[in-house]
């Protein structure tokens, strides 16, 4: 398939799971795509391997400075930008008495406040150039069924949830598109950290009794991307094989053996 021949995209979260996959697929699609994260060794990996298609851009999302940075240098490079994929997120897992200030606020500053950053700053870029494009943000079933030890996460996503809807909402008259993807449980190097048990439990709960791949949630967001999804704006799509219809399983025994952060 060649839906982005031509397109040039900016994906952040970019040098791994899903924002990897999202890259891959693009260029696999003719898209020449500017990749952003903070792991700078790991975009420079996958840059390589892409090839020309593919800028790496150091960008750390919670900063405003650098999501402008990263939009100029798709204009700078490729000359404008028409879709976006806004992939990087993370949380520190906490139960929510003992959690720490500085802990809430490092999810919501990367989920929330950076998607705002990345929505404002690419769809301002393609007001600009009057490019009626497409933004399509990285949310999380989290934003809609809570899971003990993610209340942060959770909140964080929520905001990306309306983020979204309040994009398409004021943007709609700019031709520009805005949707979220809400990925279920994912295996990428986040869940690297789950035991058998663990994994277990959480299969239980997911009708179609698998995790999705990074390539699912790529595939889903590349969609909402294209004109195949020209009529839909303002949705956050469900990728989660069905979970939406049970319930996170009970983690507080398996608490003290996860990490404190997801990403």
């Amino acid at each position: 398939m060649e839906r982005f021949k031509g397109k040039i995209a900016t994906v952040t979260g970019g040098a791994s799971g899903i924002g990897e996959a999202v890259a891959r697929q693009l260029v696999a699609e003719g898209a020449m795509v500017v990749l952003a994260d903070i792991n700078e060794a790991g975009l420079e990996a996958l840059a390589r391997e892409l090839g020309r298609a593919c800028l790496p851009v150091r960008t750390d999302v919670s900063s405003e400075a650098d999501v402008q940075a990263m939009v100029e240098a798709a204009v700078s490079h490729f000359g404008g930008l028409d879709i976006a994929f806004n992939v990087a997120g993370s949380a520190r897992m906490s139960a929510l008495i003992d959690q720490s200030e500085a802990d809430f606020r490092f999810a919501l500053d990367l989920c929330t406040v950076g998607t705002f950053f990345c929505i404002k700053h690419q769809a301002r870029r393609m007001i600009e150039a009057n490019v009626q494009g497409a933004i399509v943000n990285i949310s999380s079933l989290n934003g809609k069924v809570p899971s003990w030890g993610l209340a942060a996460y959770s909140a964080a996503k929520a905001g990306v949830d309306m983020l979204t809807a309040s994009g398409s909402l004021e943007l709609a008259d700019h031709g520009i598109r805005v949707n979220a993807v809400a990925p279920g449980m994912t295996a990428t190097p986040a869940t690297t950290y789950m035991t058998d048990e663990i994994l277990g439990a959480y299969l239980e709960r997911i009708p179609l009794k698998r995790p999705a791949t990074a390539r699912d949630q790529a595939m889903a967001s590349l969609f909402l991307a294209s004109d195949d999804a020209a009529y839909i704006t303002g949705v956050c799509l469900n990728v989660d094989g069905g979970w939406q219809h049970a319930a996170y399983p009970d983690m507080r025994r398996w608490f003290a053996t996860t990490p404190d952060s997801l990403s």
